[in-house]
C-alpha cells in the first residue's frame, strides 16, 4: 500500500472540506469556493486504487460536499465519487476475468487426454474404427461447450449486480420543475430550507439531535421539496387560491430561523407530507416554542378565575419560595369528570404560585 498516496489525498481532501465550509458561509461566488473546486479536481489526478480508498474512506467523507448550497461544488464533488466507483467496479471486473481465464485454460487440458486413448483403439482393430469417429464428435459439443457456457453467465451476473446497487438510494441531480411559475418557486424555497438541515443538525446544542447526522445526510432535500410540493398542491390546490394563506404559514415555518426542528421532521419524514396540509401552526412550532406556550397556558389556568369562584384562605400549605403559610387556594375542575380536580394555591406574602391534583 503506497502511504505517500494516502497522505496527499487526506490533505487535499481537507484542503477542499476546509475551503467548502468557508464558501457556504460566505455564500454565493468567492474565492473559497474556487478553491475547493480545484482541490477537488486535483483530487481526481490522483491514482488512486479500491485499497486506498476504504483505507482513508474519503469517498465516504465526501458525501457531504453533493448536499453543499454552491451548485458547482456539488456537481464536482458528484462526478469525483462517480469517477471513484468507476474505478472499484473496473478493479473488480479484471480480478474476475483473470480468474476466469485460469479456469477456462484449466478445463481445456482435460479434453486433449481424454482424446487421446480414443485415438489409440481404432488401431489395434480395424472394425473398431467405424465406432470411433462418432466418439469423437460426442466429446467436442459435450465437454468444450458445456462447461465455457455456464463460467461465462456465472460470472457475468456478479458484476451486472453490482452496477445495480450503486443507485441505491436515488438522489436528484437537480430539481424537477412542473412548468408552473408558483409551484416551482415553492419548490425552490422547500428544497433551500432542507439544504440547512444538515448543518443545523451538526450544529445543533443537544446532543441526540447531533448524534442522528448521518441518518440526516442520507435524506435528498430536492426529492422532499418536490414530494411535499406535490402533497400540498394535490390537497389544498394552487397557493394563489382560497388556500393561500395556509401555505404562507407552512412555508413561513418551514424557512424560519428558529424553527430547525420542524424542518427537520420534515426531510427525514417524521412528519409525512401528505400531513402537511392539515397541520395547525401550534403544530409546526418548534419544540422550545410548544414549551413556551405550554408554559403560557399553565401560567393563565393560575390567574384565571371563573365568575363567583371564592378563594379560601388557610394555613395548610407551605410556600416554596419564602416559606410562609398565609396562603390562598381554589379548585377547577380541568380534567375529566372521574379525575380529582386541580387544587391551585397561591401565596400572600410572595405571590408564589403552584398548583397539585
Amino acid at each position: 500500500m503506497d502511504y505517500s498516496t494516502e497522505r496527499e489525498l487526506l490533505e487535499i481532501f481537507e484542503a477542499a472540506k476546509k475551503a467548502a465550509d468557508a464558501a457556504s458561509e460566505d455564500g454565493g461566488a468567492s474565492p473559497e469556493a474556487d478553491r475547493c473546486i480545484d482541490a477537488l479536481n486535483r483530487l481526481r489526478e490522483i491514482k488512486v486504487t479500491t485499497a486506498v480508498l476504504v483505507s482513508t474512506q474519503v469517498g465516504k467523507r465526501l458525501r457531504s460536499l453533493t448536499k453543499h448550497p454552491h451548485s458547482e461544488i456539488q456537481s464536482v464533488a458528484s462526478e469525483l465519487i462517480t469517477f471513484w466507483k468507476n474505478i472499484v467496479v473496473e478493479e473488480n471486473s479484471n480480478g474476475k476475468k483473470n480468474g476466469q481465464t485460469e479456469k477456462s485454460s484449466n478445463a481445456g487440458k482435460p479434453v486433449k487426454t481424454e482424446s487421446k486413448p480414443k485415438l489409440e483403439k481404432p488401431q489395434l482393430a480395424q472394425p473398431e474404427k467405424i465406432k470411433a469417429r462418432p466418439e469423437k464428435r460426442d466429446v467436442k459439443p459435450e465437454t468444450p461447450k458445456s462447461e465455457k457456457k455456464p463460467l461465462v453467465k456465472e460470472e457475468r451476473k456478479p458484476a451486472v449486480s453490482v452496477e445495480r446497487k450503486a443507485p441505491a438510494v436515488p438522489k436528484l441531480s437537480a430539481l424537477l420543475r412542473c412548468n408552473d411559475t408558483n409551484r416551482d418557486r415553492i419548490r425552490e424555497l422547500m428544497a433551500e430550507a432542507f439544504f440547512k438541515v444538515s448543518g443545523e443538525t451538526e450544529k445543533d446544542d443537544r446532543e441526540e439531535v447531533r448524534n442522528i447526522l448521518d441518518e440526516v445526510e442520507e435524506y435528498d432535500p430536492l426529492r422532499v421539496a418536490v414530494t411535499a410540493e406535490s402533497a400540498l398542491f394535490a390537497k389544498l390546490g394552487g397557493s394563489t387560491g382560497a388556500q393561500k394563506h395556509k401555505y404562507r404559514s407552512i412555508m413561513f415555518n418551514l424557512r424560519a430561523d428558529n424553527n430547525t426542528d420542524f424542518r427537520r421532521k420534515v426531510l427525514t419524514g417524521q412528519i409525512k407530507p401528505e400531513r402537511l396540509a392539515n397541520l395547525t401552526p401550534e403544530e409546526m412550532a418548534s419544540d422550545a416554542r410548544k414549551m413556551e406556550n405550554k408554559q403560557i397556558k399553565d401560567k393563565a389556568l393560575f390567574d384565571c378565575e371563573r365568575s363567583g369562584a371564592p378563594k379560601a384562605t388557610t394555613d395548610q400549605f407551605k410556600c416554596g419560595r419564602c416559606g410562609q403559610r398565609k396562603t390562598t387556594y381554589y379548585q377547577l375542575q380541568t380534567r375529566s369528570a372521574d379525575e380529582p380536580m386541580t387544587t391551585f394555591v397561591t401565596c400572600v406574602n410572595c405571590n408564589n404560585h403552584w398548583k397539585f391534583c
